[in-house]
């Protein structure tokens, strides 16, 4: 991982050789963000958002995060961004020392090891900008992102059970948390 002007990036090969940059996302990546987070909704299993943004909207939402010092980072393939990863940080001063983390990953950069990498970056961002808590809620149904973030060290802070309806289904939603020493 290298810090420049301030920007933290993260260069890697992907489990099929591809070749990855985890990087701040840019005005440039909202068409290819929209893009690929309406094929996720349209699967509707395990991403909390129901409309994507037009693409001035998402570029507005980039600069409100670089503005707010938060953490949006762009999944970066040959120059396409085929994810994200945010963490935003608590608004109030009472809270600035916590971040919400979220994350996705079209279809087609799945299980590559893009998560493992995902979290090496979130985790160092929140070193580096001095957080002491990264919050996230995973959905108990997605048993390979709630092992990748206990990997990681997050514990369980409490459940909503049976908060969402995906399809018939309900499912519960886990609040989960990293705390760093």
């Amino acid at each position: 991982m290298d810090v420049i002007n301030d920007q933290l990036i993260m260069r890697f090969k992907a489990k099929d050789g591809t070749n990855v940059t985890l990087r701040p996302a840019e005005i440039e990546d909202a068409f290819d963000i929209i893009t690929n987070v309406e094929c996720i909704i349209q699967e509707g299993k395990y991403i909390q958002k129901e409309k994507v943004r037009t693409v001035e909207e998402e570029k507005a939402f980039i600069e409100e995060m670089k503005v707010k010092d938060n953490m949006y980072a762009a999944v970066d393939v040959d120059g396409h961004v085929v994810g994200i990863a945010r963490c935003i940080r608590g608004d109030l001063n009472m809270k600035r020392h916590t971040g919400l983390f979220r994350t996705w990953l079209s279809k087609e950069a799945q299980g590559k090891g893009l998560g493992n990498k995902i979290m090496d970056y979130t985790l160092e961002w929140g070193k580096i900008h001095q957080l002491h808590k990264i919050c996230l809620t995973v959905f108990a149904s997605n048993q390979i992102a709630k092992q990748l973030y206990e990997k990681y060290g997050f514990v369980v802070e409490g459940v909503q059970r049976e908060q969402v309806l995906i399809g018939n289904n309900f499912d519960d939603e886990i609040f989960m948390a990293y705390f760093y020493s």
